[in-house]
């Protein structure tokens, strides 16, 4: 993994020059859980590995590179796997085609009930077999379960990496199965500078960095997606304004994680705490504590069905709309504490 990102490419060789056959690699979104678990398995089933990891050249590495290696079984939602170019199995396949069902958002249990066949299959090319997991998280305990007894009681020749961005949601029976890396959070300067070298413009880099939490892979999707800092720092203002063109070429999911990230920092400097996604001066004036936490509960909520909205460009005049009555929503007026009559003799 030459053109890895450095502290990829450390903790890569650092987690080689270990044992074991099943690996949990746990952290926030954007820190490189996937990187790192196909640069494992990569060198799991090189034909000649070095201690920085796959050699990059051989017929294995080129399987890996095409999505055909017979010794590799990646699990992922379908709509992951298909956006990174990983082939469904053919009747997942031909469903979808078919337009039987739309692609799976978690990983399906019949998916890992094949990767358990897979697991007591002989190697095809004698460099034994790996299994991939991501994101973890999203098998339900069904698929879960599915996987569990092999964890316990591996076949000889199979090694796992489960890569989390969530690992808290899985079942401690997974998580006490696995040997646990937590993912490194880089220094600020290692990804800015990993960030231009992408290809992001050094005056855009910190901007792009901010808007992601700090977390690089998300900074660099951001950056390619064609959006602007600046357009990233007016969302506050316009939002407060009611002005739903600021959101206009975000989907309803991708909005709802903007509010969220907004209504996160609005809460922090309401406690005195710096902002994290957004300059504090761009955001506007936080309104109570109150009004805050009923729209960031709000929008959990509309979390759980943004991805199948029945009128996209509806759903986000309402986001914007509950967003600036929240911005704008006035303390509520004190009662009067009713006082005992006075007696009188």
């Amino acid at each position: 993994m030459s053109d890895a990102a450095p502290w990829i490419a450390r903790q890569l060789s650092s987690l080689l020059a270990q044992r074991g056959h099943a690996w949990l690699l746990q952290g926030p979104s954007g820190l490189g859980q996937y990187a790192v678990g196909l640069g494992m398995v990569s060198a799991w089933l090189c034909d000649a590995p070095t201690a920085a990891g796959a050699c990059g050249q051989c017929a294995s590495c080129h399987a890996i590179g095409v999505r055909t290696h017979a010794d590799l079984c990646v699990l992922m939602p379908e709509v992951q796997m298909m956006a990174l170019g990983w082939p469904l199995s053919e009747k997942a396949q031909a469903d979808i085609d078919d337009k039987k069902r739309k692609p799976s958002r978690e990983i399906r249990v019949e998916a890992m009930r094949d990767a358990v066949e897979f697991a007591q299959r002989t190697s095809a090319r004698g460099r034994g077999k790996a299994v991939l997991v991501y994101p973890a998280e999203q098998m339900n305990h069904v698929t879960a379960n599915a996987l569990l007894k092999t964890l316990e009681e591996p076949p000889g020749d199979v090694r796992f990496v489960l890569a989390s961005e969530a690992a808290h949601q899985l079942l401690p029976t997974i998580r006490s199965r696995c040997l646990g890396h937590t993912m490194l959070w880089p220094a600020d300067s290692d990804m800015l500078a990993w960030l231009e070298k992408q290809g992001v413009a050094a005056a855009a880099a910190p901007a792009f960095l901010r808007a992601a939490g700090g977390r690089p892979d998300d900074a660099l999707a951001l950056a390619q997606s064609g959006r602007s800092p600046q357009a990233w720092s007016a969302v506050p203002q316009a939002v407060a304004r009611g002005d739903a063109t600021a959101l206009a070429d975000w989907s309803p999911a991708q909005a709802v994680d903007v509010l969220q990230k907004l209504c996160h920092d609005l809460l922090a400097t309401r406690v005195g705490a710096a902002p994290r996604y957004f300059a504090a001066a761009d955001l506007p004036r936080p309104p109570s504590i109150g009004a805050l936490t009923r729209w960031s509960r709000a929008l959990v909520k509309t979390a759980r069905t943004a991805d199948h909205p029945f009128n996209a460009g509806l759903m986000l005049e309402a986001l914007v709309a509950q967003a600036r009555n929240a911005l704008h929503s006035k303390p509520a007026a004190a009662h009067p504490v009713p006082t005992a009559p006075t007696s009188h003799p």
